[in-house]
């Protein structure tokens, strides 16, 4: 990686940065002081920290939010009858946002590789995510297939009355969130 950006664990001095950069990249109410701490102790087992920060100086160009293996819930948008691997030991990606002016230049796969190289020290046999089918040009959808996630089942309008985001206000939507979401596996034998 290029020596201008500094590779971080998550850690609490970085929550509100987390936020404002969330926030502005996937819409208000998308992360709060909460659910950021939620976040980040979801991501940690083992003395591990499975989350990753990257700064270019004081400047946040991007993180990565991830949940440890068996450390995190299973919710309506997760059939894990259709995956290839025992539910306890698939991680979960929750998020990785890049900054719009570092956007394309391979920072987010950087994040993803990162937080891969923990998740199998944990034990980890594969990363679900539920990756953003309407982000701008598809880049979600292209960067995760890309690195080898495999389509589980698209579904629609993921975040709309998300309980876990009550107030959340889509960057595209509005309040009224239509974005549908694809679960994908990426199995880590399979890089």
């Amino acid at each position: 990686m290029n020596t201008q950006f500094q590779l971080l664990n998550l850690n609490k001095e970085h929550f509100s940065d987390v936020i404002e950069l969330g926030n502005l990249v996937h819409g208000d109410g998308y992360l709060f002081p909460d659910t950021i701490a939620t976040i980040h102790t979801k991501g940690i087992k083992d003395g591990l920290n499975s989350s990753f920060v990257l700064y270019q100086g004081d400047l946040l160009v991007g993180f990565r939010l991830t949940y440890a293996p068996n450390n995190w819930p299973l919710d309506r948008w997760c059939t894990p009858e259709l995956w290839t691997v025992d539910q306890k030991e698939v991680a979960y990606f929750k998020c990785n946002t890049i900054h719009p002016d570092f956007q394309g230049k391979g920072l987010g796969g950087t994040l993803l590789s990162e937080s891969i190289s923990v998740l199998k020290k944990m034990g980890a046999k594969a990363g679900l995510s539920h990756i953003w089918m309407q982000s701008p040009g598809n880049a979600s959808f292209k960067y995760f297939t890309k690195a080898g996630g495999i389509l589980i089942k698209t579904h629609p309008r993921r975040w709309h009355e998300d309980e876990s985001l009550p107030n959340y206000v889509c960057i595209i939507c509005g309040e009224d969130c239509y974005c549908d979401a694809s679960e994908m596996l990426l199995e880590f034998d399979k890089e």
